[in-house]
Order: C-alpha cells, then sequence, then structure tokens
C-alpha cells in the first residue's frame, strides 16, 4: 500500500522549508553508503521539519531519540531545543551514528547531543524515574516499541510529547501476519485506550502517532 503517492510526496517536499546543504549532504551519504532496505531507514524531510517545529511549539529542552541511524532526525530535534536544551540519542550501531556524528558537528550541534551506544531499553531504564522529559521520537526496532512506551511515557512531563514513526508499517497494521507488524498494530490500540495520555494518529509518510502526557 502506498501511503503516500509519489507525486504527493514530491508536492509535500516541495512545500515545505528546504533542507539546507548539511541534511542535504547527509541524505545523499545515506543512500550512497548504504543498501536501500538500510538508507530507507532516514526520515524524510518534511518529516524532519514536522519535528523541528513540534520541538519548539512544545518548548523543549529535554528530548530522547531512540533510533538514530546516521543523524537526520537528531539534528531536526536538536534544532528546535531551547537554549541550553539536550538531546539524548540512542543507538547500537557505532557504524550508522559514525556518520551522525561528523554531520552534528557540520551542523554546530555537538554541544546538544549525547549519544549513547548500548542497547535502547537499557539507556531508558537507567535514566532518572523522574518526569523531566519534555518530548521523544521512537524510530527503532518495531519490537520493542512497547517497551519503549513503558519506558517513556512514566518519565515524561506532563504536557510532554512523545512520537512514534512507523506506525502504518505500509498500511500492514491493517491485517499483521509478521510479528514486527503484529506488535505495532498492538501498541496503536493499546495508546488509545491508555488513560495517562491523549494521542493523535497522522499519515505522514509511514504514520506517526503523537502522544501528549496528560
Amino acid at each position: 500500500m502506498d501511503i503516500v503517492d509519489p507525486a504527493v510526496s514530491d508536492y509535500l517536499l516541495a512545500h515545505c522549508s528546504p533542507a539546507d546543504r548539511v541534511l542535504r549532504d547527509l541524505a545523499e551519504e545515506t543512500h550512497a553508503k548504504f543498501p536501500p532496505a538500510d538508507a530507507e531507514m532516514q526520515i524524510s524531510h518534511d518529516e524532519g521539519e514536522l519535528l523541528t517545529m513540534l520541538v519548539r511549539l512544545t518548548g523543549v529542552r529535554y528530548a530522547v531519540e531512540v533510533g538514530t541511524f546516521t543523524g537526520y532526525s537528531s539534528i531536526c530535534i536538536a534544532r528546535g531545543l531551547q537554549p541550553g536544551g539536550r538531546l539524548l540519542a540512542c543507538d547500537v550501531s557505532p557504524e550508522w551514528t559514525g556518520i551522525a556524528r561528523g554531520y552534528w558537528e557540520r551542523a554546530g550541534l555537538t554541544d546538544r547531543i549525547e549519544l549513547r551506544l548500548a542497547p535502547a531499553l537499557e539507556t531508558l531504564r537507567g535514566l532518572d524515574a523522574e518526569p523531566v522529559i519534555d518530548f521523544g521520537f521512537v524510530d527503532a526496532d518495531k519490537t520493542g516499541y512497547p517497551d519503549y512506551y513503558d519506558e517513556l511515557v512514566p518519565r515524561l512531563r506532563p504536557g510532554g510529547l512523545l512520537v512514534f514513526d512507523n506506525v502504518l508499517r505500509g498500511g500492514r497494521v491493517l491485517h499483521p501476519s509478521e510479528r514486527s507488524d503484529q506488535v505495532v498494530a498492538a501498541l496503536n490500540d493499546r495508546i488509545v485506550t491508555d488513560e495517562r495520555v491523549e494521542s493523535v494518529m497522522l499519515p505522514v509518510r509511514d504514520g506517526v502517532t503523537l502522544v501528549r502526557k496528560r
């Protein structure tokens, strides 16, 4: 299922703030160095602009990212932070994040981003249990989504925002057969019944869910 028609995709990209040289170079290097199945893990530019805007609109000072890949989303999040704000980026790949580090430096964001190379669940469980996180973006292994949700929601401040990517799974959540699709579909159902939060699912690219802590 094409969630976004290619012609509509081109139109969307032409009608949001354009990517600067840093983001364009990062996208080009990612697609040049990795096979398509890996390169497609990089978010699209319009989704990146959405992240920046959400972070700015909600006055974020402390953000957490689960799944950094080559750094496109982390740049977009970090650029929206309030002065003195920090982003904790969680990933397990030194190869992917090695590229990210270079572009964080080019973007002048190394003082805003802390990278933790470890299983994200270990990193999240090691964080302070107090609800101090303003914003979280989850775009990692899909079978881990419920655990990430369980760890992030209690640590999210009232009014804080979580963004989950790929919640439509190419439309496969309608009739999930693969385990990763079943897990995401089950979490989608769970979020709408969780009284701790309010949520909205948007057909942005492969689907994003915005989860706001009450």
